[in-house]
């Protein structure tokens, strides 16, 4: 098997040009013409909320996005919180937290004095985490970005190493950012296998957002898409289902 990986993103059919037309699921008909398409931070709102909310792809797989986990705290199960503090103990050292969601992660690393700092494209995602107490910077990973390559850990959970679509120049922007001796903390999926990539959105009762690439990282994939980065592979942590992988330049 090769030892390396290269992505390939196909771009999306013509059709999702139009985000709004129906499609099928497992749940049933999506009447999505009869739904708004709005700005992600306006679905945001809801989901933070605690609203019904979903992902759905081109491939007609539509799940749901469990709030609980993903905003944290005391309304996380027992589980959540175990996987969650298994990514927390590789994050002992100065972090950014790339696509820091509402900054679950953030404000825990914030709480046990590690400097972090928590990024992020939506500007309400922001506003909940320094809500929380933690510093957070709106901003797209791939811009400039504050102590380039002095971040002793770069932190890609719950899934954020596919932001973009392409998980191997995800990991090479944080080889960037990161210090000669830090490691990227990445949450990778344990049940999936290989690397796909897909469009997908978000979606609620009432609105949807757009389509945008996505890539998903089986743990049989890690140590070839590390050594496509430019990375090693260190460690591999499995928690209730979840699988976090250690990966440094050396």
């Amino acid at each position: 098997m090769s030892n390396t990986f290269e992505p390939m993103l196909v771009d999306p059919p013509a059709a999702l040009d139009d985000p709004t037309r129906p499609r099928w699921s497992a749940s049933g008909p999506e009447h999505a013409r009869h739904r708004r398409v709005v700005d992600p931070d306006v679905i945001y709102r809801h989901v933070s909320a605690g609203h019904p909310s979903w992902i759905s792809d081109t491939e007609g797989v539509r799940r749901p996005l469990h709030i609980a986990r993903w905003i944290g705290g005391t309304d996380a199960t027992k589980q959540d919180r175990e996987g969650d503090e298994a990514i927390l103990e590789l994050c002992e050292a100065p972090t950014i937290d790339v696509g820091c969601g509402p900054g679950r992660f953030t404000a825990a690393l914030a709480a046990r004095g590690v400097p972090v700092l928590g990024v992020d494209v939506s500007a309400t995602a922001v506003e909940m985490t320094e809500q929380r107490g933690a510093p957070a910077l709106r901003g797209d990973v791939f811009d400039a970005m504050p102590g380039c390559g002095t971040w002793k850990r770069v932190l890609l959970a719950d899934g954020n190493i596919g932001i973009g679509g392409d998980p191997v120049r995800m990991l090479r922007r944080a080889r960037q950012l990161l210090h000669p001796a830090g490691l990227v903390v990445a949450e990778i999926d344990s049940r999936h296998t290989g690397i796909s990539t897909r469009f997908q959105r978000w979606e609620t009762h009432h609105h949807v957002g757009r389509w945008f690439p996505w890539a998903h990282v089986g743990s049989d994939a890690a140590e070839a898409l590390a050594t496509s980065s430019g990375l090693v592979l260190h460690r591999t942590v499995e928690r209730w289902g979840r699988c976090i992988v250690a990966m440094g330049v050396v």
